[in-house]
């Protein structure tokens, strides 16, 4: 007996793909926004305001402002594909903006309290010793923060398998396409009698998050275990 049906096998692996793809691409760009936020600067309140922002904003007005920037019929989104073919709207690489904007905080949080929490006298010597700011980032800060930014990456991946309301607002419903498992519960309880495929992916949904949040949590322990000895 299938515990799951093709159906709902497609929506659970299309969440994996969006979520994979999503903290891939944003990972670059939170590590640099975590390195720019692990120091003292003047307006550093207000970028970090702006980075949490996706934390508080309601995913709806998220999904309606990246339709209105990334639409085809107008701003970022009409440039794009009358130039270069791109279209964001309606399609998963549209779910993977989405998601990648609404979990880049999470990214940048782990990855700033591991910087921060960092020994900042090995850089101290090697910049004694002649390296220059690249080879200090590379062999020194980088594997340093390694801990975090995995624990960043998890847990952003967790985040993503649950985003709902941008992705449905911004690139809608669409089976094969842009129904993630959130969506595809969504669907099962509009649906007369789906009262019971809406259980096995809420649980599904569950047993994947614990288990994610649980990978990054253990991560981060042994990071502050190790570096309290």
């Amino acid at each position: 007996m299938r515990i799951l049906t093709p159906d709902e096998i497609e929506a659970l692996l299309l969440s994996l793909k969006i979520s994979s793809v999503a903290v891939a691409a944003a990972l670059p760009f939170a590590v640099a926004t975590a390195l720019i936020l692990s120091r003292s600067f003047r307006g550093k309140t207000v970028l970090d305001g702006i980075v949490q922002l996706p934390l508080v904003l309601p995913p709806v007005a998220m999904g309606f402002l990246l339709l209105v920037i990334f639409g085809t019929r107008g701003g970022v989104g009409a440039f794009l594909k009358d130039h270069f073919g791109i279209v964001l709207v309606f399609r998963w690489t549209g779910a993977v903006l989405a998601s990648a904007i609404f979990t880049f905080p999470f990214q940048v949080r782990a990855i700033r309290l591991a910087l921060e929490a960092r020994d900042t006298g090995l850089d101290e010597a090697a910049r004694t010793l002649g390296a220059g700011w690249l080879d200090r980032l590379i062999n020194i800060t980088l594997p340093l923060a390694l801990p975090g930014l995995v624990a960043g990456a998890i847990t952003a991946f967790a985040g993503s398998l649950g985003e709902f309301g941008a992705i449905i607002t911004f690139v809608s419903n669409i089976p094969g396409e842009t129904r993630t498992l959130p969506l595809a519960i969504y669907t099962a309880l509009q649906t007369p009698g789906g009262e019971a495929e809406a259980a096995r992916l809420s649980g599904l949904s569950i047993v994947l998050a614990f288990l994610f949040l649980y990978v990054a949590q253990l991560i981060m322990r042994r990071t502050v275990a190790g570096r309290e000895r």
